[in-house]
Formats: C-alpha cells, structure tokens, sequence
C-alpha cells in the first residue's frame, strides 16, 4: 500500500486570520482535499492560536464524521493544549484517529526537532497512556535517530513521525547530492529501527513535490507523510485538487 497524505492546514488559517472575514475557509480547503483523496487532515493547534482555533478543530472533527474513511490528526505539545483539545472531541463523540506529541515551545516559530529520550519518558508516559484511554493512537515526533525507537515504543507510542526538515534541506540546496543521499539513508536506517521495534512510520517537516518521491520509495514502512507549507503554496498555484493529486502521484498513488 501506499503511504497516505495527511494535509496540515495550518497555513489557510494564517492566512484567514490576517482579516476578520473567514476567508479562506478551513474547512472549505479540507472538503476539496478529501474530495481529491487525501487520506486525512492533520492540524496543530497552538496556545497562542496564531493559526488553527479552537472553533477550527470543532468544525473539522464535525466535517470528518462524513468521512469515515479519512483520518483526523491533531499535533502538539502535550504538556500545553493539545490533551484538553481531544479530550474536548472525544466527549462529544466526534472523531479524532491520531494524535501526534510534538515537542514544542509555546512561541516557536516551527517544529525544529523531536522527542528525547530518556530524559522525556517519565513525563510522556501518562499522556500516551492517557490518550490510549481515550482511543487515540499515539504518534511521536522524533529526530531521525535509530537508537531511540525502542525508547519511544516503550513508553507506549503507537507511531514516529520522523522529522525530516534535515533531508529536506539537504535536497534543497545545490551541490549537495552526497548529503541528501546520506540523509535519506540516515532516515531509512531509522524508521528500519522504528519497524524492528513495532512501530508504525510517519514523516513530515518540509516535504514537497521535489523530495517526496525518493522519500516514499525508500524509506521502508513508511504509512503517512503529513504536508503543510509546501501543499498549501502549491495550491495557491495548482488549486487544491491539482496539488493533492500531484502529492498522490508521488507516494505512487
């Protein structure tokens, strides 16, 4: 199978939010990414509420009841909102399918790096237990290091989501053909680790069109990419459908 696309919109929420006119719409961009198969919407909602809102988690969870064969993830630091959040849908008996600790600080200007352990296991523990309760399946943000999976899995982690800004970057800039490949290989040896240690295998951080591609095809296991920043640029060019469809193409979709 291959691997399903999660979009973040994160972006058209900061977007609308620079007017008080409700546009774009958040759930508007959702519906026309499920319509053109995207397996799932992703959203981070952060305390400062510079992006998602409160009242746009709501909506999608209400949205996502008429899609029972999507999937709804919320990421976020666990130790700020992220638990009232889902705690909030779960007692209104709307959907949420995954949630994803991300290790964030509360004025960050983006998520740069992920779970480590041992030092973060004891505070972990309660909250993935907590969310299991609750019916959730855990994904961890993590750096793309081997040695850690076991750890993640032992505090009860269904998932990693690697975070994979330092591929991506590598990709990017000219010249260094030797250092994407290294990374990439650096990533496939991590998520080989996470899979040997009953993990499931997400990513995401700075994926796009021109990445993508040998990401999928060689990072073994790999279930979901979760595409924020690049997909919504795309679209402002392509249109939602279009883009969705293109990112498709690459996870050989």
């Amino acid at each position: 199978m291959r691997p399903h696309l999660s979009v973040n919109l994160n972006k058209v929420a900061l977007v609308r939010n620079t007017r008080h006119l409700g546009i774009p719409s958040v759930t508007r961009a959702a519906t026309l990414c499920l319509q053109a198969g995207a397996n799932g919407i992703t959203v981070h909602p952060r305390p400062d509420a510079r992006h998602i809102r409160g009242h746009d988690v709501l909506e999608l969870a209400q949205l996502m009841t008429a899609w029972p064969d999507r999937e709804f993830n919320i990421e976020g630091n666990p130790f700020h909102n992220l638990i009232d959040v889902v705690r909030d849908l779960r007692q209104r008996g709307l959907p949420v399918h995954q949630v994803t600790f991300v290790p964030d600080s509360e004025g960050q200007f983006t998520s740069d790096h992920g779970w480590s352990f041992p030092h973060d296991a004891a505070r972990l523990q309660p909250l993935v237990d907590e969310c299991h309760r609750l019916g959730l399946r855990v994904s961890l943000f993590m750096d793309a290091e081997p040695d850690a999976m076991a750890a993640a899995k032992a505090v009860g982690a269904d998932r990693v989501e690697l975070y994979t800004e330092p591929y991506a970057a590598a990709c990017s800039a000219a010249g260094r053909a030797a250092e994407s490949a290294a990374q990439l290989a650096r990533f496939a040896a991590a998520a080989q680790a996470a899979l040997d240690a009953g993990l499931g295998v997400n990513a995401g951080h700075d994926l796009n069109l021109h990445n993508l591609v040998r990401f999928a095809h060689q990072v073994p296991g790999l279930q979901e990419v979760s595409i924020g920043h690049a997909l919504i640029a795309d679209a402002l060019e392509r249109g939602y459908a279009d883009t969705v469809k293109a990112y498709l193409a690459c996870l050989g979709g």
